[in-house]
Parts: C-alpha cells; sequence; structure tokens
C-alpha cells in the first residue's frame, strides 16, 4: 500500500480469488469425496454465504481498511477486541459465566498486544472515527470466523470449505474493484510480496487457524490467535532490522503465559 500504492480492496480480492483456487486445488488433491460431495449439499449454501461475506470478505477488507486509517499497530489492537466477543459467545452458548483461566487469558493477551503494538506509548494509538469503525467492524467479523465456518469444515473439510468461501467472496469484490484496470504497478519484489500473502498471509493462515479452531474450540482459539504480534515482532527483527524493546518482551511474557493458561 505504501510503496506499491495498491488499493486495500485491490489486494483483498486478488489474494482472496488466488487463496480460494490453492485451497481448492489442495481440496482436489486431497480430499476429493468432499469435494464432490460439497456441490450437491444445497442446503448448506445460506450459511456458505454468510461465511464468505463476514468471515473473509469483511475481516480482510475491514483490517486492511483499518490499517489504511490508522496503522498495523492500531488496527492490531483493535482486532484483539475479538477475543470480548468470543468470550460471550462461548458464554452465551454454554449458559455459564466465564472462567478465572478464561478471564485471566483476554486480559493478558489484550494488554500484551497493547504493548507490543504501541510500545507502551498509548499516544501511537491513531483512532480517526473512520479507522476506529472500520477496526471494531474488524474485531466482530474475525470473532465471528473463529464460530461460523465450523459447521461447514465438519462437513466439507478445511480445504473445500475456506476455497469456496475465499472464491465467493472474491468474486463478491469483482464488481467494485475491478482487479484488472486498478492492478498497481509491481516489479519482481511486488509480484513477490503479493505471492507470499497469498500463500502465507492467506492460505496458510486461514487453514491454519480454522484447523486449530476445529480442533480446541472457538475461545482457545481466538486466545492462542493473539501470539501474532508476537511473531509479527520478531519477523520485524528478523528481516527489517527492528530490535527488542524491554516493552515488547513484558508483552511477549504476558502472551506466552495467557498460551500455557489456555492449554
Amino acid at each position: 500500500m505504501n510503496d506499491y500504492h495498491a488499493d486495500p480492496l485491490w489486494i483483498a480480492c486478488v489474494r482472496e480469488l488466488l487463496a480460494g483456487v490453492v485451497f481448492l486445488v489442495c481440496a482436489g488433491i486431497f480430499t476429493p469425496d468432499k469435494f464432490i460431495n460439497s456441490l450437491k449439499d444445497y442446503r448448506s449454501y445460506p450459511r456458505l454465504l454468510l461465511c464468505a461475506f463476514f468471515c473473509v470478505l469483511m475481516v480482510q477488507v475491514s483490517y486492511l481498511k483499518a490499517i489504511d486509517w490508522t496503522n498495523s499497530g492500531t488496527a492490531t489492537v483493535l482486532q484483539t477486541l475479538n477475543l470480548l466477543v468470543v468470550l460471550v459467545f462461548v458464554c452465551i452458548m454454554g449458559k455459564r459465566l466465564p472462567g478465572k483461566r478464561e478471564s485471566i487469558g483476554v486480559v493478558l493477551a489484550f494488554v500484551g498486544t497493547v504493548l507490543i503494538a504501541t510500545g507502551g506509548d498509548l499516544s501511537q494509538l491513531s483512532l480517526p472515527l473512520p479507522g476506529l469503525l472500520w477496526g471494531l467492524t474488524d474485531a466482530v467479523c474475525t470473532s465471528l470466523l473463529a464460530i461460523l465456518p465450523i459447521t461447514l469444515m465438519a462437513k466439507w473439510g478445511n480445504f473445500m470449505a475456506n476455497g469456496v468461501m475465499f472464491i465467493v467472496s472474491g468474486l463478491m469484490l469483482l464488481p467494485l474493484v475491478h482487479p484488472w484496470t486498478t492492478a498497481p504497478a509491481l516489479d519482481w519484489f511486488g509480484i513477490g510480496l503479493m505471492v507470499f500473502t497469498v500463500v502465507f498471509g492467506t492460505f496458510g493462515a486461514y487453514w491454519l487457524f480454522l484447523g486449530g479452531t476445529q480442533r480446541c474450540g472457538a475461545m482457545r482459539a481466538t486466545m492462542l490467535g493473539t501470539s501474532e504480534p508476537v511473531t509479527a515482532t520478531i519477523t520485524g527483527v528478523l528481516f527489517a532490522g527492528a530490535v527488542f524493546t524491554p516493552t515488547d518482551l513484558v508483552g511477549f511474557a504476558m502472551i506466552i503465559i495467557m498460551v500455557f493458561l489456555v492449554r
């Protein structure tokens, strides 16, 4: 977005369509039976459309828009509010109050994320109204990502459910984006960045997160997902010459303690 002046909607549309193709190819190779049976499962189509819109399109667009209006740290902090939404849902469905470990884990995850994203300086949080609204939208839709697709995945498998959701979501954006006419001028490095965000930042991220959600539940998966700022900071050190600060280390410690609490 900064160096190549790529529009957030263009990035979202292109990477959704390309990641969807990768998912469908994997589904055809690894789960061919589910690939065929899913096409006949007409009753699941309404849920599929909901998942495609809220769990893929809105998650992708709202996060990129939040970054565009604020910055990556602010957008990440706002996204972490999805912890509260998922916790409320889990407690309502289970007709119970939050457990002590869950409550402590939510606090540690959120505070740790704030420390890493801001360096402990809350003045770095940039909150113009559109950025705040996009960030809150991202938090709600990201929480739905841990809830809505699980039924589809149980029937169709991880690859097929994700593949169809991504293709449908990308097609929804086509009339708005026209990616063939709004494409930025990318050199080989820019193309490499797009390939990376499709394969690792989209295909890999959704495949692993939803696979984890199936195995450990929505609440644990959502809290474990807050380790993202830790890996983002570490990769910043490895590839961009960033350095750890004492505040980063405190944030790391909080998130690592949270991981052990939610085992």
